[in-house]
């Protein structure tokens, strides 16, 4: 895992891309992240990619916890645990920042990513309206 940088700029646009169009059936509309202006999260650090950029995850540092705002891997990489990697990532980041939680959030229509997450520890701690969308908010604790 590494920060992004400028030059990955056009393959992280293109891997969100890839990740999310099928999910723009099922959602009714194009996801969240396919809408975030990568060069600016780039340049602000929140972007972290895998060395063979075939998945990515955006991290913001709050008050309290570590948001997981975005994580995507490419479709013909599924099922080979990038996700799931991504994810320790995160946490190992929110350790290493002193943040005793992570969270996030996911749109309801995504069951398989509910699912992911559930059986990574993170439990359903609201629902609320994201510009026009309805999102599972979710949460971990991470133990001391």
């Amino acid at each position: 895992m590494r920060l992004a940088d400028e030059g990955d700029r056009a393959a992280v646009e293109r891997l969100v891309h890839d990740a999310y169009t099928p999910w723009i059936e099922v959602v009714g509309m194009r996801p969240l992240p396919m809408e975030a202006d990568y060069a600016v999260l780039i340049a602000a650090g929140r972007v972290h990619v895998t060395d063979a950029l075939d998945g990515l995850i955006v991290i913001v540092p709050e008050d309290g916890a570590l948001l997981v705002e975005n994580v995507a891997v490419r479709p013909d990489r599924h099922g080979q645990g990038i996700g799931r990697r991504l994810m320790a990532y995160a946490e190992e980041e929110a350790r290493r920042l002193g943040l005793p939680a992570l969270r996030l959030y996911t749109n309801v229509r995504m069951a398989a990513n509910i699912a992911l997450y559930e059986s990574l520890g993170y439990v359903e701690t609201g629902r609320v309206g994201i510009e026009g969308r309805s999102a599972v908010l979710m949460r971990k604790e991470l133990s001391p």
